[in-house]
């Protein structure tokens, strides 16, 4: 390992290391535009010069490896007189556009302008001018204030592996551009207005809306998909206007999807603010006494095996718990979080969580993945497969449907009893399996919803014990959930047991009473017309339209709830705004229930329902925690035939998928433009 001199002070550090990281490592602040330690290097911006001895002129420290017996010095008056020049062509064509900047504030090169510029310009020639790119409804561009940077081309080309912009011309003609003008197509485009170093590329939803001193900012996480991305919501007053990124380098490291950042204007449109009863055919409003007593008089009347919950993709960990309870104390077992009809239990934690972890993608070195696409499941885990595919050369192959998954990868076809030839040792794959050292296997949760899922699961099972994708040191069995709460329900188990109806049942059956607790995703033309629906949510989506009863409940942003992400994660949302008008968090309403129906409520706060979901699962005693476990069943069961040959996807369109997506004019934007769904009308 290269020892090297920075300022007098001697450092040794891995070889391939930048001399920019080894003055990091030594706390010593280089500045830059050009240069993100997540992106391949440029060295075109010119702004971290530094002097090195025995070179007659400044070197850039982003592109400049550090070697053996280098002495570095970064604060000398060439240096200074370097970067001053630097920062004196950069501000050449720049637009004084500051006071109504949307990056005013944030911005890289006023903050660096201020501490390394000369303090005056010697340019007093025309300023150029740039036509503006059209980039879509998500991004807005302001080219004149570009600096060529070129970070937001590498981030779609390297990271979301979407090459979509690029540089046109030389020298004072050079101009980033999509070529041609349309919208960008990356699930996480939105990024490259975070990594942009100047205002030329800002949000286009959040333009002119606030300016980031006036915002309240919380941390936070998401549960638009099941990844659980750390994010940052900035609020005024009882309004989130924006959503950033968090880093984590175990998760999302610091990206984010755009229906992540983008959708939260629907967290405002089509809310549910007032307790509804089912007057005639009507919904009325009504207080929460009346509806309270509405809801109590039917369960009374109601027989405990016909009265079940179904939880719905958003829904928080302690709602199913307290639900869960209230159940009990009833005497029914009719619960259920698989509102997708997937038919998992929880004996096996690993038959339902993603066991490698998102981190864990860049060691492996072959994936299967099998009836499931993650670049619209979960847009960020695709992300890190494919920075494990250009990094550690990962070796993908797809069992599904062909999609366009932003890097290479070898089809197999779309037929599950390729599966068989595999596990039988029948098929020219086996032999790129066998040479593996860390496999992988994906399964999409849809492939869980299958009538012959026992049968993909059987196969499955006999390919992970013989390839070894299971060891003491590796766990490469995945399952890609794509609902927040799923993981987080099947870990306390709500689940029907033997005497329990699962939601096929209790969506085609008769029930007395059925609690929906945001479930908008079940199949509503099959449930039955006499069942009496209560809708516990916070949008007037399919559920609240099928209702009898209505109990207005709160979003991911309104409450402190825990979740638990696909690799098995448990998180916990945080308050940023207040729940509208009488809507109140959803286990809240549930302990109402159960005061009005007259049982005994084990609780009186949300840390009393905690200390029950750490009794209940161990994983909930520590936040943010991953519990390993390499448990997983050598028997599969007895095959069975598949019942159909080929795999579906579950979306049709990503960026309407819950709720909050469903009722974003954003997003509605996105599905028109992007996705071609012209029928799709803006809320």
């Amino acid at each position: 390992m290269p020892k090297l001199t920075i300022d007098g002070k001697e450092i040794v550090v891995e070889e391939g290391t930048t001399v920019i990281q080894a003055c990091e490592t030594l706390g010593i602040e280089i500045p830059r535009f050009c240069y993100h330690e997540r992106l391949a290097i440029a060295g075109n911006c010119r702004m971290c010069l530094v002097e090195m001895e025995k070179s007659p002129k400044p070197v850039a420290s982003c592109a400049q490896p550090a070697l053996e017996g280098m002495v570095i010095k970064t604060d000398t008056p060439m240096v200074k007189k370097a970067r001053e020049g630097v920062m004196e062509f950069l501000l050449i064509n720049h637009p004084l556009d500051c006071p109504i900047c949307d990056q005013g504030g944030e911005c890289d090169l006023q903050d660096q302008a201020f501490f390394y510029g000369r303090g005056k310009n010697r340019y007093t020639e025309e300023k150029r001018a740039v036509k503006d790119k059209y980039m879509g409804p998500l991004v807005a561009t302001h080219m004149t204030r570009c600096i060529h940077c070129t970070r937001c081309v590498r981030f779609l080309e390297d990271v979301a592996g979407t090459p979509e912009l690029g540089a046109i011309g030389r020298g004072e003609e050079m101009e980033v551009t999509t070529y041609i003008e349309k919208s960008l197509s990356s699930e996480l485009s939105g990024n490259i207005i975070d990594l942009c170093p100047v205002g030329a590329l800002t949000s286009k939803p959040y333009a002119f809306k606030a300016r980031n001193w006036e915002l309240k900012k919380t941390e936070t996480i998401d549960v638009l998909d099941a990844v659980g991305s750390n994010i940052r919501a900035d609020s005024r007053g009882r309004e989130i206007m924006r959503i950033l990124p968090r880093i984590n380098d175990d998760i999302n490291e610091e990206w984010i999807s755009d229906k992540t950042r983008f959708s939260y204007d629907g967290l405002k449109y089509q809310r549910l603010d007032t307790p509804m009863v089912k007057k005639g055919d009507l919904l009325e409003a009504v207080s929460w006494e009346e509806a309270l007593s509405t809801l109590a008089d039917k369960i009374t009347k109601s027989s405990a095996e016909k009265i079940g919950a179904i939880a719905g993709d958003l829904t928080d960990v302690e709602t199913m718990l307290v639900t869960k309870e209230m159940l009990q104390k009833l005497g029914s077992a009719n619960f259920d979080c698989r509102q997708d009809g997937s038919q998992v239990d929880n004996k096996y934690r690993s038959l339902y969580t993603f066991n490698t972890t998102i981190a864990g993608i860049e060691q492996a070195d072959i994936c299967l993945i099998i009836g499931s696409n993650p670049r619209h499941e979960a847009a960020i885990l695709n992300a890190r497969i494919r920075k494990a595919h250009l990094y550690n050369n990962l070796k993908v192959a797809v069992i599904g449907e062909k999609v366009d998954l932003t890097y290479p990868y070898r089809y197999l076809g779309n037929n599950a009893w390729i599966l068989k030839q595999i596990a039988d040792g029948d098929h020219p794959y086996c032999s790129i399996l066998n040479s593996a050292k860390n496999p992988m296997i994906i399964i999409g949760s849809q492939v869980l919803c299958r009538d012959d899922f026992e049968a993909t699961l059987y196969q499955v099972k006999r390919i992970v014990n013989e390839y070894k994708v299971i060891r003491d040191d590796w766990n490469g069995f995945n399952v890609l959930q794509r609902a927040a709460s799923r993981v987080g329900g099947l870990d306390i188990g709500f689940i029907p047991g033997k005497s329990g109806k699962s939601v096929n049942r209790m969506v085609t059956e008769k029930m007395d009473v059925l609690f929906l607790l945001g479930a908008d995703e079940i199949n509503f033309s099959k449930l039955h017309l006499d069942t009496f629906v209560v809708y516990i949510g916070h949008h007037g989506d399919k559920g609240a339209h099928r209702a009898d009863i209505i109990l207005p409940g709160a979003t991911y942003t309104e409450k402190e709830a825990t979740y638990v992400n696909l690799e098995g994660r448990p998180q916990r949302t945080n308050l940023v705004v207040y729940p509208p008008n009488e809507a109140k968090e959803d286990w809240v309403i549930i302990s109402d229930i159960i005061r009005s129906l007259r049982l005994d409520l084990d609780y009186s706060n949300v840390k009393q329902v905690r200390n029950k979901m750490s009794e209940v699962a161990k994983i909930f005693e520590q936040m943010n925690r991953i519990k390993v476990s390499n448990e997983f069943p050598e028997k599969g069961g007895k095959f069975k035939d598949f019942l159909s040959d080929n795999f579906t996807n579950p979306f049709e369109n990503y960026y309407m998928t819950d709720p909050i997506s469903r009722n974003s004019r954003t997003m509605a934007l996105c599905t028109k433009e992007i996705t071609g769904s012209a029928d799709q009308k803006v809320a």
